[in-house]
């Protein structure tokens, strides 16, 4: 299970796990998670030719349940060596929940790694105050906070984002913080020190022992403030010409970057990808994990397109509402007005998380220890 806050990189460095394993001659299920349906994740997953189940409407330690199905599916279609499990972005207390569930119910089926738990060091360097720069309320640090308090392992991702001073400064910040956990630096976007945590990870075993003192009430007001959008959406040009969809995609961001930043919003993250109708393997995707960022195109799709699916997600710290207008806004100014698309929303959700309320919340004293 690799967690972190929104927009640390978790999928990225997950796809690049599964292909350093896959490389090994090993099986990789990839399991997504997420409070909607439709995930970006899930789509660059099977962009990469991963098997992949989806959970959706909760986090696993809501979902706990849906957790154990989806290994058991993916079981009896692919038989994985090795799941890679990636948390909603906004959800703690994940050792307790479902770490520690899994160790003391199932743990004749699976051997759990240790917690992984990644940063953006510019979010970082942000929430913890050792730069300026917009910040979160109160109550959503306090769930970023948590995430690192039960972390085994601290990634510091994008690593060249910052520089050295930068980086050895919040280095020396999270052995200050958080002396428990091991620190790794890496950059998945760019490859660098990724076998030191593919290696950690894969040939360790988790402790189990960071069961947090956690107050549920901030947890989940601080779950609250955040705005949840997926949308899945159909287009064509209305001449029946080609688009360019690198193009596209990376103008929405850029568009809907600028409606929330006139209001003085804050994005946790912006994540769309763009395939041509019936092609899954073809992908465009697009990335904004701060407001004062430009959208960062990962992904690129070979040619131009005759008609394209685009999946949104984005969550920022704002009333799902002034999310659901904006895209409309987007899609009708930047798809329709200026570059002559027609364009249908097949699905679409704005809402806010509900109260996190787990299936399972073990602690150390409940919990039965296994032996290796």
């Amino acid at each position: 299970m690799i967690g972190g806050f929104l927009g640390a990189g978790k999928t990225t460095s997950i796809q690049k796990f599964a292909q350093h394993l896959t490389a090994q001659g090993l099986k990789v299920g990839l399991i997504t998670n997420d409070q909607g349906m439709g995930l970006v994740d899930s789509a660059l997953g099977r962009s990469n030719r991963f098997p992949v189940e989806e959970i959706s409407g909760g986090c696993f330690c809501c979902r706990f349940n849906s957790l154990i199905d989806a290994a058991h599916n993916l079981t009896s279609t692919t038989r994985p060596d090795v799941f890679l499990a990636e948390p909603v972005g906004s959800c703690t207390d994940l050792m307790a929940t479902v770490t520690l569930p899994l160790q003391s119910i199932y743990g004749d089926q699976f051997t759990v790694s240790p917690f992984s738990v990644l940063v953006d060091p510019v979010r970082a360097r942000r929430v913890f105050g050792l730069e300026s720069g917009k910040k979160f309320s109160d109550n959503v640090h306090y769930i970023y906070r948590k995430q690192l308090e039960e972390a085994e392992i601290i990634v510091i991702n994008k690593t060249d984002l910052v520089s050295e001073e930068e980086r050895e400064e919040l280095h020396a910040f999270f052995k200050g913080e958080f002396p428990g956990a091991r620190i790794i630096e890496m950059s998945a976007r760019e490859g660098r020190n990724l076998e030191s945590w593919f290696e950690t990870v894969y040939h360790g075993e988790t402790e189990a022992s960071r069961i947090l003192d956690i107050d549920y009430q901030r947890y989940g007001d601080g779950e609250a403030l955040l705005g949840w959008l997926n949308a899945t959406v159909r287009m064509k040009r209305e001449d029946g010409e080609e688009f360019d969809g690198n193009e596209i995609i990376q103008s929405l961001a850029t568009g809907l970057r600028d409606l929330l930043e006139v209001r003085g919003l804050e994005v946790a993250h912006l994540k769309m990808t763009l395939t041509p109708e019936g092609d899954p393997y073809d992908i465009a995707a697009v990335n904004l994990v701060r407001s004062d960022q430009q959208p960062e195109l990962s992904h690129h799709l070979a040619e131009e397109l005759e008609s394209g699916e685009l999946l949104v997600n984005m969550r920022a710290e704002a009333d799902p509402d002034i999310l659901e207008k904006a895209v409309q806004a987007a899609f009708e100014k930047l798809l329709r007005q200026d570059r002559g698309l027609k364009y249908e929303i097949a699905h679409t959700q704005h809402f806010r998380p509900g109260f996190p309320t787990p299936t399972h919340r073990f602690t150390s004293s409940t919990a039965v220890p296994l032996s290796k």
